[in-house]
């Protein structure tokens, strides 16, 4: 389908994306660095002078877009394609988002970036910073829930979920840094990453009929 050329190179491309950020923020690129710097600062001050605002950040970051809370949300849908007989599809997203933790994991095992250090912090969070787990995660559950999508839909209820995912991913992202637990490029490679899982999950050659690969 043309529609999956599209999404295959969409994928491709954030493939590349990702893993020339990956060099840079490895070999330690001066200018990447500065403005990570510079955008975390000026952020954590923000957040420091508005204790209210940063406590809502700290809601939406901690609880509502947890990776946690979106991996229920995948595992809901999960059990909903099951019950349907669309195992295939139900089978493409717990693996979607089995691979995406392995992923993050590793990668911040490898990568081993320290998180920000802040004299006054407002959060904290564990294990290391590249990538954004928060940002990989929410990309990689809101784009499959959109694949999910019936078709075809009615309008206001795809620009709704659209909407919905759009906020939710870069939401996630704009917490992140705002609470000062990730550097910008943390962030921007869990959208890349996320989006190179959605497309390899969603495009990847498989049976397409059947109860294992009809549509919601």
């Amino acid at each position: 389908m043309r529609s999956d050329h599209v999404v295959r190179w969409a994928g491709l491309g954030c493939a590349l994306l990702a893993a020339v950020l990956t060099a840079l923020v490895v070999a330690g690129w001066r200018p990447l660095l500065s403005y990570d710097d510079q955008v975390a600062r000026d952020l954590h001050a923000h957040a420091v002078a508005h204790p209210g605002v940063t406590h809502t950040m700290r809601i939406l970051s901690d609880w509502l877009w947890d990776p946690w809370a979106m991996r229920a949300l995948a595992v809901l849908a999960c059990g909903l394609l099951w019950w349907r007989g669309q195992r295939e599809r139900a089978l493409r997203v717990v693996l979607a988002v089995v691979v995406a933790t392995a992923v993050q994991q590793g990668l911040k095992a490898l990568v081993g970036r320290a998180r920000p250090v802040w004299p006054d912090p407002v959060d904290s969070a564990d294990y290391a910073a590249y990538p954004s787990g928060h940002a990989l995660t929410a990309t990689v559950v809101c784009g499959l829930l959109l694949w999910l999508l019936p078709r075809p839909a009615p309008r206001w209820a795809a620009a709704a979920a659209w909407t919905a995912a759009a906020v939710s991913v870069l939401g996630v992202g704009f917490t992140r840094v705002y609470l000062g637990v990730h550097w910008p490029s943390d962030v921007v490679a869990g959208w890349l990453l996320g989006v190179v899982l959605v497309a390899l999950a969603t495009s990847w050659p498989g049976p397409r009929h059947g109860s294992g690969s009809a549509g919601p």
